[in-house]
Formats: C-alpha cells, sequence, structure tokens
C-alpha cells in the first residue's frame, strides 16, 4: 500500500517517539505517575512540581498522550492550591511583558449564554473615570456562547496582540482587551481543547490567575463554588495583595442579583470573606436572545434594562472595594451607582 506522503512522516514520527522512549523514561512521566497512581498511591504535586511539570508543557516538552493524560487526571482530582499557583507561576515567568501601569486584572473565560455580559458595562465605566483595566481571556472554546472579544469588536473596540497595544489602549481609553493567544499561544491551544475532551481543564482555572502586567488589584469568577476557595488561596500564595474571587453569572465576574454572593477576597494582603445578600425577590427572566443591539442601547442611555444596570453597578462596587477605591463595600456600591449614572453616554 502506497500511503501520502504527510501520513508516511506522521507514521515515522510515531515510530521515532516510541523508539525513544523504549528504554529510557520521559522526563516528563513521572508527573503523571505522582498524580495518576491509583487511589491509595497517587497525591498532589507540590509547588515545585506544579512549577517544573507545567514549564515543560509551555516549551512544549510534552507528548500529546502525556497531556492530555495528564490534563485529565488533574481533573478527575481536582488541583490542588500548590498546583494551581505553581502552574500559573510558571506561565508568568515564561512571559515578557513590558511593566505597565495597571489598577485593576479582569479575567474574562466563560463566555454568556442566559443574560447579557453586564460585567464588560462595569469594567467599561470603571475605565472612564480614569481607573486602568486589562482584561484577558479566550473565546469559542464552548459552543453557543457569546464571549466579551465579539461584544468588543461590535462596540468598536480594537483587540490587542501585544504589550504595546495594550500600552496604547490604556493611554487612549483606560481599558485593554488581550486574547489569551497572546498572552501564551499554547495555553490558547490547550483551553481550546475542551471540544476534544469534552471537558474543561486546568488552564480554564489558571489562565483567571495570570495577571500578565501585575496589576494592583485582580478579579475573577468561577462557575463550581469549591473553586472559589482554591482561587482565593492560590492568589494569596502567588503574593497577590488585593483580589476577589467570586461565583459569577455564567462563570463571568458578575453579581447576580438574584442570590446572595460569597466574596472569598484579599485585602492588602489579608485574606476575608463577605457575603452580599440577594437583591429581588424571584428569579430574574433569561433573555430569549443576546441583541448586541439592545446591549449597546444600554450601555448608551437610550434604553434600560432592570436587572442588567443592578449586575453592573453591583458588579462595579465589587472591583471598586477591592481597588482600595472605597473602605467599605456600603460605600463602593454608592459610588458605583454614581459612576454608572455619569458615565459618558453617545
Amino acid at each position: 500500500m502506497i500511503y501520502p506522503i504527510f501520513l508516511c512522516q506522521e507514521i515515522f514520527l510515531m515510530q521515532t517517539k516510541r523508539n525513544i522512549y523504549k528504554d529510557f523514561e520521559h522526563p516528563f512521566a513521572q508527573y503523571v505517575r505522582i498524580i495518576g497512581k491509583g487511589k491509595n498511591g497517587a497525591r498532589s504535586l507540590t509547588f515545585d512540581e506544579a512549577y517544573q511539570a507545567f514549564s515543560m508543557i509551555l516549551k512544549d516538552e510534552v507528548l500529546d498522550v502525556q497531556l492530555g493524560a495528564f490534563l485529565m487526571l488533574l481533573r478527575v482530582k481536582e488541583e490542588s492550591v500548590d498546583e494551581l499557583a505553581g502552574f500559573v507561576q510558571a506561565t508568568r515567568d515564561q512571559l515578557n511583558f513590558k511593566t505597565l501601569d495597571v489598577d485593576l486584572d479582569w479575567s474574562s473565560y466563560a463566555g454568556k449564554r442566559k443574560h447579557y455580559p453586564w460585567f464588560l458595562l462595569a469594567a467599561l465605566t470603571l475605565a472612564q473615570h480614569g481607573y486602568k483595566v486589562v482584561m484577558h481571556g479566550a473565546s469559542g472554546h464552548t459552543i453557543n456562547r457569546l464571549y466579551t472579544e465579539q461584544v468588543l469588536e461590535y462596540f468598536g473596540y480594537p483587540i490587542c496582540q501585544n504589550d504595546s497595544d495594550v500600552e496604547q489602549q490604556l493611554q487612549q481609553r483606560n481599558f485593554a482587551y488581550l486574547p489569551l493567544e497572546a498572552i501564551s499561544p499554547i495555553l490558547s491551544d490547550l483551553i481550546s481543547l475542551r471540544n476534544v475532551m469534552g471537558l474543561r481543564s486546568p488552564i480554564h482555572t489558571l489562565a483567571r490567575l495570570i495577571n500578565p502586567f501585575n496589576a494592583k488589584a485582580t478579579v475573577q469568577a468561577i462557575f463550581h463554588p469549591a473553586y472559589r476557595s482554591s482561587h482565593q488561596q492560590a492568589a494569596f500564595k502567588l503574593g497577590y495583595q488585593n483580589s476577589a474571587v467570586i461565583k459569577g453569572e455564567g462563570g463571568e465576574f458578575e453579581r447576580n442579583p438574584d442570590a446572595k454572593t460569597l466574596i472569598c477576597g484579599i485585602k492588602n494582603g489579608e485574606l476575608y470573606q463577605h457575603e452580599l445578600p440577594k437583591l429581588t425577590d424571584n428569579r430574574s427572566p433569561v433573555e430569549e436572545e443576546l441583541d448586541l443591539a439592545v446591549f449597546k442601547a444600554v450601555w448608551e442611555g437610550k434604553q434600560h434594562h432592570e436587572y442588567g444596570e443592578v449586575a453592573v453597578t453591583e458588579t462595579m462596587g465589587i472591583a471598586l472595594y477591592t481597588m482600595g477605591a472605597c473602605a467599605s463595600y456600603d460605600e463602593a456600591m454608592l459610588k458605583a451607582k454614581e459612576l454608572w449614572a455619569n458615565r459618558k453616554v453617545i
């Protein structure tokens, strides 16, 4: 049988890889073994082990079969705080971005399905009032969701491709959005594996914690409540001084007025928890469709949206407190309403 050239090359590479590791162990195998040695033999990686393992992944020194096994073993057991912090630190140490003055790092990796991305209006309002916000995220990794990048393009905001673009946008608008692909192409490829694996991987968790420009404060959201504490503890281990983690609507950093919101935060280097009360009597109806023309009309002051505008101001209030702009959450919520009312409408 005659094989096409590309298939012959693939077969040759597979045989070569098999032959190379027939007589000795691949350096990454130890990390797969540590977390996958069975119910009684397995353990979590230490911070240093996690750092070394993820450094190898970022340098493309790991075989695909090892990577798939490693990510899914972590998914099944759930990553520990040391593992998460080690992965993030390895990522941060391989970045080569210029130093920029950033007030708030805002991660956006979930996308929206049932409600508009009201958190984005909170971030843009803060930027209008002089707070420098860098948002980073990824799009398209989960089917049937509306992602931040799509909305920003609809609003006419440029998508940054490097740190110089971020610097320029911060100077012009106090807001910049940087896709994960521009931070780390390898992480971007890994986060896209969700549709291949059928499950989210630790990449979705660690990407939220990268804080690529060392902002003074960070905000992240989780979808599963169990991850709230691990995010907080990992941020603390990474030395972040001011941070807030919430179970956000749809997995984005957005306060849901229909539910109590537990904030797991760091304030001036100290861990804290604070719960905000439920604000509505009944669950608000979900949107039949996410029409960006309607969303933009609310931003421009041409239309009102009761649920959405509460979500905007409440989300903004958490961000204001996290940045140290207000001494209490009550003060922060009042200031947020003032900033929203005084935004520049077109």
